[in-house]
């Protein structure tokens, strides 16, 4: 898929080689973490509309359509289409589901258990790295005629658009703390749906996400407290209400009632937390990312974690087994499918403690 390089874009590659080296030790955390990265505006919507030619699929891609990216900005896509690269995590399994072939992808920041990308297993697909080292020379040598791009790699937007030239790149970040996590989700999605002429499946995902989440709502009885935790480095970190990109903005989709009020920060590890805090807080749910699992880290599990410690054993939501776990991908596979699944995982929940 990757095809040969014009002169044109070797020599963008000769120019800029030294300087995407040099960016690979300024990106902050690890080998599959995430941060919290900003578009220019969270509040865009992912419209489109005709651009003079055909919608018929290229590549996967919906030929000749202009669609408003998450950031604002409309891009043209191409009528003919021989490369796609996707860097976003929320992207992969809708792009995979839908057909979209990739020429490029960090498959380091793909989840590698079962249910994982096919992208992962396919040689035909360049692996970009990760966010912290990426081979940015695939944007080159990988010729792409449309980038879908975002997240983890918010941050090299720039870097990317003067690598790849005239491609299509479509912004798909979204701000959490400008853009509430359900409706940047939907956006998204609808975003991708019309980029690639499957409007009627990013409206079901939708439709799915919506009877999820209220479902899970009209479960929930807020005088029930809630905490969210995650598994990180072998240890429990408390996640602050409506912070970062997990759990934290369950508070505000859901109403949650928190168990503790504590501030916290937007980062994927969460905040230091002692047990003995967790059970003087006692909530009476508590809500857990197992983000060693997600990367492959061979720490205790989350479940081992909680299980192992005396100081839980008398916390409501332990004793009455009110625990729900984010899927084991959660981490690395933020889309709406999954966030779909933990809507679902929670109202069952709430429902079966009536």
């Amino acid at each position: 898929m990757p095809r040969s390089v014009s002169a044109p874009r070797l020599a963008r590659l000769a120019l800029t080689s030294v300087a995407a080296l040099a960016l690979v030790g300024c990106s902050a955390g690890g080998a599959a973490t995430g941060s919290s990265s900003a578009s220019a505006s969270g509040e865009s919507s992912a419209s489109a509309s005709a651009a003079g030619g055909s919608s018929a699929a290229s590549g996967g891609i919906a030929a000749g359509v202009t669609v408003t990216d998450m950031s604002g900005a409309e891009v043209t896509l191409p009528e003919e289409v021989d490369s796609v690269i996707a860097t976003d995590n929320r992207t992969f399994r809708t792009l995979d589901d839908w057909g979209v072939e990739l020429s490029a992808a960090p498959k380091q920041i793909m989840y590698k258990g079962e249910g994982g990308p096919s992208y992962l297993q396919d040689d035909s697909v360049a692996d970009i790295g990760n966010h912290r080292e990426p081979d940015m020379e695939l944007f080159v040598t990988a010729e792409p005629d449309v980038v879908f791009n975002g997240q983890r790699f918010n941050e090299r937007k720039a870097e990317i658009d003067e690598l790849t030239g005239d491609a299509a790149v479509v912004d798909t970040d979204f701000d959490v703390t400008q853009t509430p996590m359900d409706e940047g989700l939907k956006e998204l999605t609808t975003l991708l749906g019309e980029a690639t002429g499957h409007e009627a499946d990013a409206e079901k995902l939708i439709a799915d996400f919506d009877a999820a989440t209220q479902r899970a709502k009209d479960a929930y009885n807020p005088e029930q407290t809630v905490m969210g935790l995650i598994a990180s480095g072998g240890e429990l970190s408390y996640v602050a209400p409506s912070t970062g990109r997990a759990i934290g903005p369950f508070f505000d989709m859901l109403g949650l009632t928190p168990a503790l009020e504590q501030s916290g920060t937007d980062n994927h590890q969460g905040d230091d937390i002692s047990v003995e805090a967790i059970a003087k807080s006692n909530p009476d749910w508590l809500i857990v990312m197992d983000r060693d699992a997600a990367i492959g880290e061979e720490n205790a599990t989350a479940a081992e974690l909680i299980e192992r410690s005396e100081a839980l054993q008398d916390v409501t939501a332990v004793k009455e087994g009110n625990i729900v776990y984010l899927p084991a991908d959660f981490y690395v596979a933020e889309d709406i499918q999954n966030h779909t699944t933990v809507m679902e995982d929670l109202a069952k929940a709430f429902e079966g403690a009536q």
